[in-house]
């Protein structure tokens, strides 16, 4: 490779919606011609192309994978029961992340340092190490990516927090719902902190169709401090309506079996179900939510597996299955014809870009906002934990695109069939769900406008890959 030429390394932390996003951000930083590293432990970068959806088997030759070695770690199954319902079971993971990737990234980043003319590290916000390695690389540039709503950060400061009271929302910061382990793991040897100090600037998973006055605030406290924001969402490729992704789209696999099912069902029609790869339901609310599926007589998509465990390859492929068996078999008998059950890992940018699909009812993970929004599809949330009840704040109050299934305070409830039932028949059936369906279209639609030419979404990537090239 020439000296003269520049090099992007991209650090994700270890968790599904972290991988996916700094992948989805190499995938086009790659389709642009720039040279991409993709570092991660091994089992990481497995699991991030196996899941990627959007881009094809191709476009992923265009990264280079590095595998960084980690110590062994625990990688136990998830609790159903934990409260809060934070996914401390990756922890384990996450600590050996953190102690044992900072010196394969340092030999990796010496090399590429080496023989290139600037090596541009991006790493997720969650991984100091990362930042302070890019800072100390002689030509090294480092940029932050920050993998949630930029609505989430603006509240931590006192002026942002009134913005958002001024705006009639309710901050809630993602340290409210997440576990003391994880906490103090955060404070002590994530340091996400340090993160923005070490860096020439922030990259956004969010567009200003969606968070537009937080993006320009928060752009506003960085070039206080001599830093620049570049708002690159949706980072998730946006698939065309009504059109199925191309085999190139699939990476050569097969297409989804929901998805023929899917072809078969009316525009608008169908619920899509799912919590995410970081939560798990209590057998109790399976069973209440099934309940309310099956009496709400709405057609419907469930995708319900478990959590992931760390290394999602070990401990066999029953995501939970085995803990439902016995109501899945009844439950797949009395809803034959009107709803599926996915028990892998379901092909959610798909069945969201849908025509068929009519709503999402989600977690409210970051990445399922997103994607959700970018096609067009209104949220009934049901958040679990850390960033996600601000992110169902954001899309019920201040996007008016969702309705709240469950208020995050009653995480340690099971929420009766009834109320379930009745949350998605006013999103499916009523004059107010419907006015929800069409305001949800139109942000859509303005979210795709962000990410087409002359959009400030390209305009930002563009102004991203010009700075980094100069």
């Amino acid at each position: 490779m020439a000296e003269s030429s520049v090099a992007v390394v991209a650090v994700p932390f270890p968790a599904q919606g972290h991988l996916n996003q700094l992948l989805h951000l190499s995938l086009q930083l790659a389709a642009r011609g720039l040279p991409v590293h993709y570092a991660a432990p091994a089992a990481h970068v497995r699991q991030a192309r196996a899941r990627v959806q959007g881009w094809g088997d191709d476009a992923l030759r265009h990264v280079r994978f590095h595998e960084l070695a980690i110590p062994p770690y625990a990688s136990p199954p998830p609790d159903p029961a934990a409260d809060p319902p934070f996914p401390s079971h990756l922890l384990p993971l996450w600590e050996a992340f953190t102690a044992g990737a900072p010196a394969p990234l340092a030999a990796l980043l010496r090399g590429l340092s080496a023989s290139h003319r600037r090596v541009v590290v991006l790493y997720d916000f969650l991984n100091a190490f990362a930042a302070e390695a890019a800072a100390g690389l002689p030509n090294g540039e480092g940029f932050a990516l920050y993998c949630a709503a930029v609505s989430s950060v603006v509240g931590l400061t006192d002026a942002g927090s009134r913005l958002l009271r001024d705006r009639g929302l309710h901050y809630v910061p993602a340290s409210a719902y997440a576990s003391e382990e994880f906490l103090e793991y955060v404070g002590e040897r994530a340091r996400p902190a340090q993160t923005i100090p070490s860096s020439a600037g922030v990259l956004t998973n969010t567009c200003r169709a969606l968070e537009g006055e937080f993006v320009d605030f928060f752009a506003e406290q960085l070039a206080a401090a001599g830093k620049k924001l570049f708002a690159v969402g949706p980072l998730n490729p946006l698939l065309l309506h009504d059109a199925p992704a191309p085999a190139e789209q699939r990476g050569g696999r097969k297409r989804h079996e929901c998805l023929d099912w899917l072809d078969r069902q009316p525009p608008a029609s169908v619920l899509y179900v799912s919590f995410g790869s970081t939560s798990s339901l209590r057998g109790g609310q399976v069973a209440e939510l099934a309940a309310a599926l099956r009496g709400s007589k709405q057609r419907f998509i469930w995708a319900l597996r478990d959590a992931d465990r760390g290394n999602v390859f070990a401990g066999g492929d029953d995501h939970g299955e085995s803990r439902h068996a016995e109501l899945l078999s009844e439950f797949a008998r009395e809803t034959e014809g009107t709803g599926l059950v996915v028990t892998g890992w379901a092909p959610q940018l798909e069945i969201l870009a849908h025509g068929a699909t009519a709503a999402f009812m989600s977690h409210c993970g970051w990445n399922s906002t997103m994607e959700s929004m970018s096609h067009g599809k209104p949220i009934l949330a049901w958040p679990m934990h850390s960033d996600q009840p601000w992110d169902a704040e954001l899309a019920c109050k201040h996007l008016r695109a969702g309705l709240l299934v469950r208020p995050v305070e009653k995480h340690g409830e099971v929420i009766p069939a009834a109320a379930i039932r009745e949350a998605i028949e006013r999103m499916m059936v009523s004059d107010e769900g419907r006015e929800i369906q069409r305001r949800a279209m139109a942000l859509g639609e303005a979210v795709r406008a962000s990410a087409a030419v002359g959009g400030s979404s390209r305009k930002d990537l563009e102004e991203f890959i010009a700075h980094i090239t100069r």
